[in-house]
């Protein structure tokens, strides 16, 4: 491989933590995770970072009610999304928490530069603790004066507040976005922020009295404002890479994805934008937006009680099979749909019966027929160009569908070339050339799916790589027999 490795900075957006992890934001990190890992399997050398956002009244809030020091809370949450990363076999090399002192000391070192677009103004608006945001007074009015996500009257804020120029970014944002030089996936997302440019943008307020929200980041040179949390969020994505001065920054800045979902995209595709346009920094090179999933056809909730967590599939399916099912059966540019009736049809009929079937039948007579040689192998040349693309655009579920191309047509080959009937006939040279030619469509299916099902991947290359089959203790994907409970009883 004579190409110079490149450098390629990925990142999930980071989840805050006023609630444990459920399989929404799973589903981000296990493509944020593919894209990381077919980047490294390309020679590049990756950096892949993910973490939590741990300021703000909210998570304040929420360690009040269980009694403990705002830090204490944020610790136990952020533990459980750092072994949510182990749970489902997460690649990052790094996990950043807003709390982490370093964190801390260069987002005042961002705040500080760009100091050019900030002012002190005050504000009044309507505000509710549970989103972070401000409402408009048409948005206050159709709601009755109630926020329908918190079930909560929104409060009237009347504060001085520093501001950023956001207005004075509208059209560079605009251009970059249309030209691509900030490319944001699917078009549909492209179009929604386009449309939002199109009416220009307001100036943000970017900070709180500490007085009203004490748990936030100082603001440089003003003791009594903190930063606003979602401000300050946006930066870990330097921050973690030791900006301004770190190795790690001035190497792999910008980064190539940004991974996140479609309810945080003005965050991503318009505020973040103007800030590193201020710093006077590249933008991201694609921003990959993917949409919600709902479990058994309904939103999430903890009032109906539906509110899964990864664990649960992963202990009753194991992790690929988890991985597969979002990664495949879950639309990469639309609304997906989680259900265990569909979880236990894919597992059975595509990973068991049609991928593991063809590993075990290779090898089994591989085994039966050539004393478990190999044979000599081929190297075949397979048309990766829909497969490539696929991933390039952030098609989880397309990229899948061309590996299971090639899995169908091998089932297929062994099913019209019968090895069985050509080893009755005691045609050796015919029968090695067959099995070897599965053993290599194997290989190549076992490269391609390393990104997504990445033990399968191992498992698969172990039977046959050293020339001597080494039967896998189990099959595969051993079959899911037992009547599903499903959710709708």
């Amino acid at each position: 491989m004579g190409a110079r490795m490149s450098k390629y900075f990925v990142t999930t957006s980071i989840p805050y933590v006023n609630a444990d992890p459920h399989i929404g934001f799973a589903m981000e990190l296990l493509y944020a995770d593919v894209l990381a890992r077919h980047a490294r399997g390309q020679g590049n050398e990756v950096i892949f970072s993910t973490g939590t956002d741990e300021h703000g009244g909210k998570v304040a809030e929420k360690a009040k009610e269980q009694e403990l020091e705002p830090k204490a809370y944020a610790d136990q949450i952020s533990q459980r999304f750092e072994s949510l990363n182990g749970l489902l076999n997460i690649s990052n090399n790094r996990f950043i928490r807003t709390t982490d002192p370093d964190h801390e000391r260069r987002a005042q070192l961002i705040w500080q530069a760009i100091a050019k677009d900030i002012y002190k103004g005050s504000y009044s608006g309507w505000y509710c603790t549970g989103d972070e945001a401000f409402f408009s007074e048409s948005e206050v009015k159709a709601n009755n004066g109630i926020c329908p996500a918190h079930n909560r009257p929104y409060e009237r804020i009347e504060e001085d507040n520093y501001f950023f120029k956001l207005s004075g970014y509208t059209e560079a944002i605009k251009q970059a976005i249309k030209s691509n030089a900030y490319a944001i996936l699917p078009s549909t997302r492209r179009n929604e922020i386009l449309s939002l440019l199109e009416s220009g943008l307001d100036d943000i307020s970017i900070s709180r009295p500490k007085d009203k929200i004490g748990w936030g980041i100082p603001v440089p040179d003003d003791d009594n404002q903190v930063m606003y949390v979602w401000f300050e969020a946006l930066m870990n994505y330097i921050t973690v890479l030791g900006y301004p001065d770190g190795q790690d920054f001035k190497d792999y800045w910008p980064a190539q994805v940004h991974v996140i979902g479609k309810d945080i995209i003005r965050f991503h595709a318009a505020i973040w934008p103007a800030m590193l346009m201020s710093l006077g920094l590249d933008l991201p090179k694609q921003l990959y937006v993917h949409s919600f999933i709902t479990v058994e056809g309904q939103k999430m909730s903890k009032s109906i009680g539906n509110v899964l967590h990864p664990e649960e599939i992963v202990n009753k399916y194991g992790i690929d099979a988890c991985r597969y099912y979002f990664l495949r059966h879950v639309p990469a540019y639309e609304d997906g749909d989680f259900s265990w009736d569909r979880l236990k049809a894919a597992y059975n009929n595509e990973l068991a019966n049609e991928l593991g079937n063809a590993v075990q039948r290779t090898a089994v007579m591989i085994e039966k027929y050539q004393s478990g040689k190999v044979g000599d192998l081929k190297p075949e040349s397979y048309d990766t160009a829909k497969y490539e693309a696929a991933l390039a655009a952030c098609r989880f579920d397309r990229a899948l569908d061309e590996v299971w191309e090639q899995v169908r047509g091998l089932n297929q080959y062994i099913d019209e070339q019968k090895p069985w009937v050509i080893a009755k006939e005691g045609d050796t040279g015919k029968l090695s050339e067959v099995l070897a030619y599965q053993v290599g469509s194997l290989l190549n299916i076992a490269k391609l799916l390393e990104p997504f099902l990445p033990e399968t991947a191992g498992k698969i290359a172990d039977v046959f790589k050293s020339g001597t089959v080494q039967l896998a203790a189990s099959t595969l994907f051993p079959k899911h027999e037992e009547p599903e409970e499903s959710a709708q009883s």
